[in-house]
């Protein structure tokens, strides 16, 4: 009687218990996210509706809640793209420099500086704006007033104080550049040693070789750290509010006393004392900024994906 080995398709896996708790308790985290991301969202949608349909008078000086929440909404992603701009070629940078050209006892200290930037409260940061970079930024806005004036952007008349959307840009720009630099200098790391030396052994300079070798392996990963900054950049509350003396206003004057506000800065602004019906159209708001954020999100895991995929082909 001959007994024959099992093959590869009958042979049963091995399954540890530390297996089994591992993915158990991975499926639990993955779903407790997941509930608590549709406790957020039944919350705003419960308490939120009221305000779509309150008084017309609750909509001061807007006629209903569409006319309300359009201007925060354009003062929300014009804060974030304004801080994006400054912060991006900065966190890239920084990030470059300390994967590819500064020597480790000179790239740990720095990394380590950049990371504590994001463990600073968000109301330091708004102090530090509108009490100090606040009055160093007034020169900078006349500059801008006397010398391009003719671009929207910088139209005035000049605010006298600094309290500006510029001003409270670079201040969610300084927030930003630490996740941003944090993931893209990780993923520079990743990239495949081999790939940086074949670019070099064929004759490219440092620069060709990270124009050609990492930037398009990282691409995907370096869009992750920025949708991750923009989402720090729409949600930021206290820095932005102690800034801005903002009006919920559509304007691209970046450098003028009238400023757009912003959802997350109007809420924290006006929740505390508000009637019901007013809290209940500052929580529909709330919905609004939390179905913007969703859908940024969702359009940059689809770039990366679409990437992904390009470079698996």
């Amino acid at each position: 009687m001959t007994f024959s080995a099992p093959t590869e398709a009958t042979r049963k896996p091995v399954v540890r218990l530390g297996d089994r708790l591992f993915a158990g308790t991975a499926r639990t985290a993955a779903l407790i996210i997941m509930l608590a991301l549709a406790g957020v969202f039944v919350f705003l949608t419960i308490e939120g509706l009221p305000g779509l349909t309150a008084p017309e008078s609750i909509y001061k000086p807007a006629d209903d809640f569409w006319s309300y929440v359009g201007p925060l909404v354009f003062g929300t992603i014009l804060a974030a793209i304004v801080a994006l701009v400054i912060a991006v070629p900065f966190s890239i940078g920084v990030a470059l420099f300390i994967s590819h050209y500064a020597p480790p006892r000179l790239a740990a200290p720095i990394a380590y500086v950049i990371d504590l930037l994001a463990a600073i409260p968000s109301v330091v940061y708004g102090l530090w704006g509108g009490l100090a970079l606040a009055h160093s930024m007034t020169p900078a806005i006349n500059w801008l007033y006397d010398n391009l004036s003719f671009i929207p952007f910088f139209a005035g008349p000049p605010s006298v104080t600094g309290r500006t959307m510029l001003t409270a840009g670079i201040v969610l720009a300084i927030m930003v550049i630490p996740i941003t630099t944090a993931i893209s200098r990780e993923v520079f790391a990743q990239v495949p040693r081999l790939h940086e030396e074949a670019a070099m052994a064929l004759g490219a300079t440092r620069w060709e070789t990270i124009r050609l070798a990492v930037f398009p392996y990282a691409r995907s990963g370096v869009v992750s750290g920025v949708m991750l900054g923009l989402g720090r950049a729409l949600g930021e509350t206290m820095a932005v509010a102690m800034v801005l003396s903002a009006t919920p206003v559509v304007t691209l004057n970046l450098i003028s006393n009238t400023n757009p506000a912003t959802i997350a800065s109007n809420i924290a602004s006006n929740y505390k004392e508000a009637t019901p019906d007013r809290q209940a159209l500052l929580i529909a708001t709330g919905l609004v900024l939390f179905a913007v954020t969703f859908a940024v999100n969702f359009v940059a895991r689809l770039i990366v994906s679409r990437h992904e995929k390009k470079v698996s082909r």
